[in-house]
């Protein structure tokens, strides 16, 4: 829970002893409370019709700019004293973390005991169990990746490594010449959405109509406008709310959707590797 949009009585907060103090600066500090509250006997009830308002500085003012990585070293102390062997699957997220030093955790260890506060694994199967759908532990494999190349025009699909709001088309596919440039390494991840990998943007398609244009635009991990599959039967990448094709021009080298025809090799698009057991399973 994020500290400044829940309120909490000050006798039941300093049940837990507050926050730990050994959390430097900002950080870590809203898992912290969200699984002592949690895991210790409480809850977190959600008002829907309060109203919060956030205001940031513009400045750090707490000068901490010597304390090196300090969030990561908040989240060790957290993961440590409240998450039990799941701490592993941080470490593997993140492993630079195996190596950061937490400082002394007795008082935090000691107050979890004190309180017979529940494990981490009660807090997974009774509190979010649905957790692992939308925030997997293990990242799972993409569906398809590599260069997307269209059957008809023998070109790529390339995003020219364009921001946020751009729109983008087809080139001449870097496997074939080593000397060109462009961004034509894309993954269809496990969000369903297709990006450049390494990047978090997203082809979103807002409309329904045949020639819609295909943009980029942050990757929200939400599904709706950017939700694609892709047949390898057909070879057709299809969005999943419009239900219609990538189609393409290839005098043009542009890209938009259309109404779907199994006939038009403008629709027909090849990975260039493709998860068949995952694709089944999934679409």
């Amino acid at each position: 829970m994020a500290g400044g949009l829940f309120a909490i009585s000050k006798k039941w907060f300093f049940t837990f002893d507050g926050y730990d103090e050994g959390l430097d600066v900002w950080g870590g500090e809203q898992y912290e409370l969200s699984f002592k509250v949690w895991q210790c006997g409480g809850r977190i009830v959600d008002a829907p019709c309060s109203r919060i308002g956030h205001i940031y500085r513009k400045f750090n003012p707490f000068g901490a700019f010597g304390a090196g990585d300090y969030v990561s070293r908040n989240h060790k102390r957290v993961a440590e004293t409240w998450m039990d062997e799941y701490k592993n699957f941080v470490y593997k997220r993140l492993p630079h973390m195996k190596n950061i030093q937490t400082g002394d955790l007795k008082k935090q260890i000691d107050i979890r005991n004190s309180l017979k506060c529940q494990s981490f694994k009660w807090f997974m199967e009774n509190v979010a169990p649905d957790m692992i759908n939308y925030y997997p532990p293990v990242i799972p494999p993409p569906y398809a990746y590599g260069e997307i190349r269209s059957v008809e025009a023998n070109f790529c699909i390339d995003t020219k490594f364009r921001p946020s709001q751009s729109n983008f088309g087809l080139e001449t596919c870097q496997s074939s010449n080593k000397d060109i440039g462009g961004e034509q390494n894309f993954e269809l991840t496990w969000h369903k959405d297709i990006r450049p990998k390494s990047r978090n943007v997203c082809w979103d398609v807002s409309q329904s109509s045949p020639n819609s244009p295909v943009l980029l635009f942050e990757c929200h991990g939400m599904h709706g406008n950017q939700e694609f599959k892709y047949n390898p039967k057909t070879l057709q990448i299809i969005h999943s709310i419009s239900k219609l094709c990538l189609d393409s021009n290839k005098d043009r080298k542009e890209i938009y959707m259309n109404n779907c025809d199994i006939k038009m090799d403008s629709q027909k698009w090849q990975f260039e590797y493709f998860n068949l057991t995952m694709i089944q399973h999934d679409f």
